[in-house]
């Protein structure tokens, strides 16, 4: 079985996206990146925007069948889950247009499928990944953050495959 999935980690500053492909049981690091969308932009608009293009950008190049999202989670800051949110409706577009099939994971599920315990740190997460995939750390969370999305749908797709 060989299935290619992107992971996105949406953020208003930061876009984390990942591609790996599950062969048999082995998991493959295709490429992986932060769009970052601060650096480039003035007004929060032009930063979605950018989120966006960088996303389809990915997913036409790489080709997935599947996108992988954490899902909704609560903040104590209203403002920051607002824009969290615009993040993830961009994110979600850009892979609902490209007619990707989209799957959504509690942040629990996604640390506890890659680390084995669903309160890991961002830094633990950032480690077996890099350990799971072969490649050396990534520069920035958002992108190991990506990654584990994808890895996490793999890995229970994979489980489902040989349940069914």
């Amino acid at each position: 079985m060989t299935l290619r999935v992107i992971g996105i980690d949406p953020g208003s500053r930061n876009t984390g996206w990942g591609v790996v492909e599950l062969h048999g049981t082995r998991l493959i690091h295709v490429a992986s990146g932060t769009i970052e969308a601060q650096k480039q932009a003035r007004t929060f608009p032009e930063r979605l925007e950018i989120i966006y293009d960088g996303l389809l950008a990915a997913i036409d190049e790489y080709e997935p069948e599947a996108a992988s999202l954490e899902g909704i989670f609560h903040y104590k800051n209203a403002d920051s889950a607002l824009k969290l949110g615009h993040a993830r409706g961009v994110a979600l577009l850009a892979a609902r247009l490209r007619r990707l099939a989209i799957f959504e994971y509690q942040p629990t599920l996604v640390k506890q499928s890659v680390v084995g315990t669903g309160k890991a740190e961002k830094e633990q997460v950032q480690r077996m990944v890099c350990l799971l995939l072969g490649i050396p750390p990534t520069k920035l969370l958002d992108t190991s953050d990506a990654l584990a999305n994808a890895i996490c749908h793999l890995t229970k797709a994979d489980f489902l495959a040989k349940l069914g």
